[in-house]
Order: C-alpha cells, then structure tokens, then sequence
C-alpha cells in the first residue's frame, strides 16, 4: 500500500461507514428503555438466584465439616 492512497483511504472507509449508519434500524427511546429495564431485572433475577444457591451449599458445608 501507498503511503500516499493511506488518507484516502481513511476518507473513503469514514463515509461507508456513515453511509452503512445510516441503514441501521434505531430502536426508539421507549424501547431502549424497555429492553434496559428486561436485562436488569433478567440480571438480579439470576443475581438471586445464585446468591441464594450460594447460602444453601454455604450452610450445607458449615453442617458437614
């Protein structure tokens, strides 16, 4: 490659890449919202979960030993 097509380069790659931007489907702010508030509430579901699990071994290891 030349050093001197390397800006070119760089020009040429910027405007594709704000031309393919330009396609993408953006979810709107309601459903960002939405979709934020589903992960949170998946992450401490599972945050439970596995904080629960963890008392249960934990008191059946202090039963055992």
């Amino acid at each position: 490659m030349n050093i001197k097509q390397f800006p070119n380069k760089i020009i040429t790659f910027l405007k594709e890449a704000k031309l393919e931007l330009k396609k993408v489907n953006w979810p709107t702010r309601q459903e960002t919202l939405r979709y934020t508030l589903i992960v949170i509430g998946i992450s401490v579901a599972v945050a439970i979960f596995l904080g629960g699990l963890d008392v249960i071994f934990s008191r059946l290891l202090e039963k055992l030993l």
